[in-house]
């Protein structure tokens, strides 16, 4: 789970656990209480909105190389 949040939010999972000295990424207040949501719902929940979310992340992206 948290290789795929790291792959989601383009950072690693040591950031993710506190490991990295990159603190700047999950300053905002909403993005971690979102975060902490996803992590409370049952598994096939979270790959749900994981997948959702890698899908509108990956439009964003190729909309950028246009």
């Amino acid at each position: 789970m948290v290789k795929k949040l790291a792959e989601v939010l383009d950072t690693t999972v040591g950031y993710l656990l506190g490991e990295s000295e990159d603190r700047e990424l999950l300053k905002d207040p909403s993005m971690l209480r979102r975060l902490n949501d996803i992590a409370k719902f049952p598994e096939p929940d979270k790959m749900c909105i994981l997948y959702a979310l890698d899908a509108m992340i990956n439009n964003v992206k190729l909309k950028a190389i246009h």
